[in-house]
């Protein structure tokens, strides 16, 4: 998961977000059914435009039977709400899931 963070709130709020992403983690892995190990976080500083959200996460996530439209929404409120109470901003949260025919992971 990628954690996109305005710079405008950046500095403000770094580590109260890097104090959460063992959490997040945590959360993903229960709610996903993944190892820890499968799992990357991290906290990017972007420079957006004044009308987004100041946070977006984006998740991308191989497909599973019981990963379901309504379980991943779910994750992403979830994320949502562990961003924004940390923040005091609105988060924005997507999720993607890969084509695990073409997916390459080297690590």
């Amino acid at each position: 998961m990628k954690i996109y963070v305005d710079e405008s709130i950046q500095t403000e709020h770094h580590r109260q977000m890097a104090g959460v992403l063992p959490d997040l983690r945590d959360m993903l892995c229960r709610e996903l059914a993944v190892p820890m190990e499968a799992c990357q976080l991290a906290i990017v500083a972007v420079l957006g435009l004044p009308d987004q959200p100041l946070i977006n996460a984006e998740i991308m996530i191989l497909p599973k039977s019981d990963r379901t439209p309504q379980k991943l929404r779910a994750v992403c409120d979830r994320i949502r709400q562990i961003l924004s109470e940390v923040s005091g901003t609105h988060v924005a949260v997507r999720a993607a899931t890969l084509d695990p025919e073409t997916y390459i992971a080297l690590k």
